[in-house]
């Protein structure tokens, strides 16, 4: 798969901090990998264009973010993770979703996910995770992130982010552009921040016009330094270890049953459907390991 790009920028004397990120690719990749129709390939592309944002916002190398984006409608939830290096891999609960809105004829992302919550999970490497859930407030994605940066994070963002789908599901373009704030700002830069969103087209047009994220910080403001280009994909790191770890922390009673009855275990990652297969030797390992590890506490 090819690559994506993310720019990180600063303007107005600094004090205005910009990132953009092209997230055709990846896109386009999760429409093969889910067989997502248009609307859920909207909800999830908006998702994961802001997920790279806030993997863009992570400093350390061991860093990651995680956020799950729950409804009441057709869409039930939408999970990613991001990391500081660029990487990110999410999956939807429902991939078969095509509502449009009656009145705009647009894709109607906020009705098919409905009312819900959005949660964000921080792993910066310290004892404790930060974690933060916010009510969604439009379920139209970028405003629910909108609401919390300015809640949990007190941070005064704009994001702009789009998905345009062809009408053969393919996706023409998909992106994201976040506007902060930065400590120190004064009215001067809330009136440009304010000038720029008021005469900004949607980003799903301004990537189709022209695909290069940095001539679209450039085109903002006057002064905008450029801090780092960077490439950035949607990668998996399930593996074989981590899924028999998830199957030897299932109940006892259930993993008896599986022996019992299935005698064999398939199972597949979420984010990127690989299967797993474990056999039946492998599932009465397992179960000895849960025995031995059960009778050492009581000991």
């Amino acid at each position: 798969m090819m690559k994506d790009h993310l720019i990180k920028a600063l303007a107005h004397q600094g004090n205005i901090r910009l990132m953009a990120v092209n997230t055709k690719e990846s896109v386009n990749h999760l429409v093969t990998l889910f067989d997502l129709y248009p609307t859920s390939a909207a909800a999830l592309g908006r998702f994961i264009s802001i997920g790279y944002l806030m993997g863009g916002l992570l400093k350390a190398k061991e860093e990651s973010i995680s956020a799950t984006l729950k409804g009441s409608n057709e869409i039930k939830q939408l999970v990613m993770v991001a990391t500081s290096e660029g990487t990110i891999k999410a999956t939807i609960s429902h991939p078969h979703v095509t509502m449009v809105h009656p009145v705009t004829g647009k894709l109607d992302v906020g009705g098919a996910i409905g009312e819900g919550t959005l949660s964000v999970v921080k792993n910066l490497g310290l004892k404790h995770n930060f974690a933060s859930t916010v009510d969604l407030t439009t379920s139209e994605i970028g405003d629910d992130f909108t609401t919390y940066f300015a809640t949990s994070e007190q941070i005064p963002t704009a994001i702009s982010v789009g998905v345009l789908v062809n009408e053969d599901g393919s996706v023409a373009s998909a992106g994201a552009l976040m506007i902060q704030l930065m400590p120190g700002h004064d009215e001067a830069d809330i009136q440009m921040v304010e000038h720029v969103i008021e005469n900004l087209k949607p980003i799903s047009t301004i990537l189709l016009e022209e695909p290069s994220v940095e001539n679209l910080v450039l085109a903002l403001f006057e002064d905008t330094q450029i801090l780092e280009t960077k490439d950035v994909s949607y990668a998996c790191d399930c593996s074989y270890d981590r899924m028999r770890k998830g199957l030897s922390l299932i109940d006892m009673v259930d993993l008896k049953d599986i022996i019992r009855e299935d005698q064999e275990a398939h199972i597949e990652c979420q984010f990127c459907r690989k299967e797993y297969h474990f056999s039946l030797e492998d599932l009465i390992e397992i179960k000895k390991e849960k025995e031995s590890v059960h009778e050492y506490r009581l000991n």
